[in-house]
């Protein structure tokens, strides 16, 4: 007669954390990332937000439906070159929280159209769409970054593919 050999309590454990970290592990691996890996260079421009308009739908005040239009300048990053322009709108979605948006970054070699989200108090992940000229076939994200409180200026980090 052969004798069965159940396993312990503590090995059970030991095999369900070992199982646990992997998946953790696993996770965090696969999570798609800010930031660039070794074979991108992320484009980074900053834009000076001064044509901005809302259009106040529905409910008085900020309400979901309200409109934000714009058509704003982009410096290189060291904020001194005058590099592009963009345009878009967002819809408010979730009040004191997040916009829907999409817009076009214009530079001198083509353009990039970036679509997704707008959160008023953290940075932002957007899906770049397309583009035209030297970014025909771009695809990727864009990182959007407040630069300061007044929301005034903004970095876009573009991680293309």
């Amino acid at each position: 007669m052969t004798r069965k050999v159940l396993p312990t309590y503590r090995t059970l454990a030991l095999f369900a954390l070992a199982l646990m970290v992997g998946l953790l592990a696993q996770g965090f691996v696969a999570a798609p990332s800010r930031a660039a890996s070794a074979n991108q260079n992320p484009l980074h421009i900053i834009v000076h937000e001064i044509n901005d308009t809302t259009v106040d739908n529905g409910a008085h005040g900020d309400s979901p439906g309200d409109l934000s239009v714009f058509a704003n300048p982009l410096y290189d990053a060291h904020n001194s070159r005058l590099v592009g322009r963009e345009s878009g709108s967002c819809v408010r979605t979730i009040v004191g929280t997040a916009f829907e948006c999409n817009w076009t970054v214009f530079l001198d070699n083509g353009q990039i159209s970036v679509e997704g989200p707008y959160y008023d108090h953290a940075d932002s992940l957007l899906a770049v769409i397309g583009g035209t000229g030297a970014y025909s076939h771009a695809r990727g994200q864009m990182l959007l970054h407040a630069r300061n409180l007044a929301g005034t200026e903004y970095d876009y980090t573009f991680y293309l593919d």
